[in-house]
């Protein structure tokens, strides 16, 4: 499910490597035959917007927009569980789920990061659209939020949603939040810090980017690759 593997590369924070590829990317969209239209402009329209963007703009609008507050973690479970004991149980399931496929993560990084969770799903086969499936409440409720911030990141959840095959009333969801008090103003921040931090790993700092699914764990054996992307680039492939 090589779409689900670019979805997460686009949702993790944008490396210069992802920054550098991204007219390859272009191309890879454009010319997927696995892709329908709809996808296919959700994903074109995303991407074009980031290639006009200079990298370090890029990663400070990231940091701010997903690094402040709660609203919008790509946190699964902290839309569910919160800061509640049932989310240390939940992590322990999925991370089980994990080991069960053959995806080790390392020490600091929490099984529940969007990006992971995708990389997981691409890993599955026929199952993985059902995986994405058992997250669409989560993932529409961050389209609608990242919509009201005006993010061309609820670009990404509409295609998720879509692939999962589930009707979601977006414009009532988004009329449900339009209330919602902002949790990434000065003042919203101060009172967050000032609450005790919960930690699932012994430290609070999570490093979201050491370990991903290499190639004999996936199901499809058809991961991702710059070399996709670039169809008949010289460039050389980057493996996972």
């Amino acid at each position: 499910m090589k779409v689900l593997n670019l979805i997460a590369r686009l949702l993790d924070y944008p490396s210069d490597e992802l920054v550098a590829n991204l007219d390859q990317l272009t191309n890879w969209v454009a010319e997927s035959d696995d892709l329908d239209a709809s996808l296919r402009d959700l994903l074109l329209l995303f991407i074009s917007h980031y290639e006009r963007m200079d990298a370090l703009d890029w990663q400070s609008e990231y940091d701010g927009l997903f690094e402040r507050g709660r609203a919008v973690s790509l946190h699964i479970f902290e839309h569910v569980h919160g800061e509640s004991r049932d989310r240390g149980q939940a992590m322990v399931d999925l991370m089980a789920r994990y080991r069960s496929a053959g995806l080790e993560l390392s020490e600091r990084e929490l099984p529940d990061y969007l990006p992971t969770y995708l990389e997981f799903c691409a890993t599955q086969g026929e199952e993985a659209y059902g995986w994405v499936h058992d997250i669409t409440h989560v993932i529409a409720l961050l389209s609608a939020r990242l919509s009201k911030r005006e993010s061309p990141y609820h670009l990404l959840m509409d295609a998720l949603l879509q692939m999962a095959g589930v009707f979601v009333d977006l414009a009532a969801l988004k009329e449900e939040v339009a209330n919602e008090e902002r949790d990434d103003t000065p003042e919203a921040l101060d009172k967050i810090w000032e609450e005790e931090v919960v930690s699932f790993t012994g430290t609070n700092q999570c490093d979201q980017s050491n370990s991903r699914p290499s190639t004999a764990q996936l199901r499809d054996s058809q991961p991702l690759t710059w070399a996709d992307a670039a169809q008949n680039s010289a460039q050389p492939a980057l493996q996972e």
